[in-house]
């Protein structure tokens, strides 16, 4: 089997653009080219090595290749999906090795990728390894830029842009919809409010390249006590979780924070904890050993995401009408705050995770009913031993 190198950008126009001309300029002056064919984005080397270029916004053009190296140029572009489920595969084959390029994007994929491998980690597991490695230069680095173009970078790009481009810098939030001072970190003084929780379900599981199933993004679970001046933020806890360890977070944040009247997001992630009638499945078992509840169906409303996230937080947030509690006293994996301000500075970065925040917009459409939940909320201080098995 010839050895296949990769050579990814965000489409395949953009990858030769990139590096076609460079790779021809090097390989002829080097006499080790073989053939080309430009319209396939092929190269042959005189070693029998092929060298393609690809884009990944056609992930399935991908597929069916045992690849000895590849390039992945401006990662932070491109979905996760596609290092995930068909390139690191792929190189199982023939043990082979990847290079992630890219300019800053926000701290989406490519940051988390970047910040573990920096600490010596494997991105994917958490766990210390030499295998992996991470880097960074900046424009200012470039000693083949005259001090002349870059000063005019300097001059006509906005702080934003200069962080992204110029600094290699993660803090950049691209023009973002919402700041991090919107949202004031402060503890509850004890005020009047009724209490509401929105659940955000990301899906459960998806089937991998080889047949394993996998959970995808954090669903998360907003805590809101809504008052007369707008929202406090208590927690979003949130997680990887599967149906029936979903359920239980569920019933357990409906006990712990006064029996509120619940909302999950419409579809087939909802129907899977707790079925079309809010009382089957997981949740259903659960609820007859703690109590049963009516879940209100929260729905998008023919809304684009971005959209509804907007309507529901822009104007409130520019108000500061929604403040978050203070998570210094939980313990590391049940820390919000600082994950839900970065994925608000990072929306509406398509690519960037956004489930902490899609819980917290959901809120709005808890706040009709829970304004008139007061007199319902029960006065039980009593905590049960274990949710699970009822003692």
């Amino acid at each position: 089997m010839k050895e296949v190198v990769y050579y990814i950008g965000p489409t395949m126009i953009q990858a030769k653009e990139n590096l076609w001309n460079v790779v021809l300029e090097m390989g002829y002056d080097a006499g080790v080219i073989a053939t080309e064919r430009s319209n396939a984005g092929e190269i042959v080397l005189t070693n029998g090595r092929i060298i393609r270029f690809k884009g990944a916004d056609d992930p399935n053009r991908l597929r069916g290749v045992g690849l000895s190296y590849c390039v992945l140029d401006e990662y932070a572009f491109m979905k996760p999906d596609v290092w995930e489920f068909i390139i690191r595969p792929a190189l199982g084959f023939a043990e082979g090795g990847a290079l992630f390029i890219g300019t800053p994007a926000g701290k989406n994929h490519f940051y988390d990728m970047w910040l573990a491998a920096s600490d010596g980690k494997d991105p994917a597991s958490g766990k210390p390894t030499d295998e992996w490695a991470a880097f960074e230069f900046q424009t200012m680095d470039n000693t083949y830029l005259p001090e002349k173009e870059l000063q005019a970078m300097k001059d006509s790009l906005s702080e934003e842009a200069q962080k992204q481009e110029l600094y290699a810098s993660f803090e950049a939030t691209g023009g973002s919809v919402f700041e991090y001072d919107m949202f004031p970190i402060i503890k509850w003084d004890g005020g009047d409010g009724a209490m509401a929780m929105a659940v955000d379900l990301a899906g459960f599981s998806k089937q991998s390249s080889k047949g394993s199933k996998v959970i995808l993004d954090d669903h998360a679970i907003a805590i809101a006590l809504i008052h007369d001046k707008g929202w406090h933020i208590l927690q979003v806890l949130h997680g990887k979780w599967d149906v029936r360890k979903t359920a239980l977070e569920i019933i357990k944040a409906w006990r712990d924070n006064g029996r509120p009247e619940v909302g999950i997001e419409r579809g087939m992630a909802k129907n899977a904890v707790c079925g079309d009638d809010g009382i089957s499945g997981y949740l259903g078992e659960l609820m007859d050993k703690w109590g049963y509840f009516t879940v209100k169906p929260l729905t998008h409303g023919n809304q684009r995401k971005e959209d509804r996230i907007k309507w529901a937080l822009q104007g409130r947030a520019e108000k500061g009408q929604i403040t978050l509690e203070p998570d210094d006293h939980l313990p590391a994996e049940k820390k919000w705050v600082g994950k839900f301000l970065g994925q608000c500075v990072d929306f509406p970065n398509h690519l960037a995770k956004d489930d902490l925040l899609d819980a917290v917009a959901y809120i709005d459409q808890m706040t009709d009913t829970a304004a008139n939940w007061n007199a319902f909320l029960i006065n039980d201080d009593w905590s049960p031993h274990d949710y699970e098995v009822g003692y």
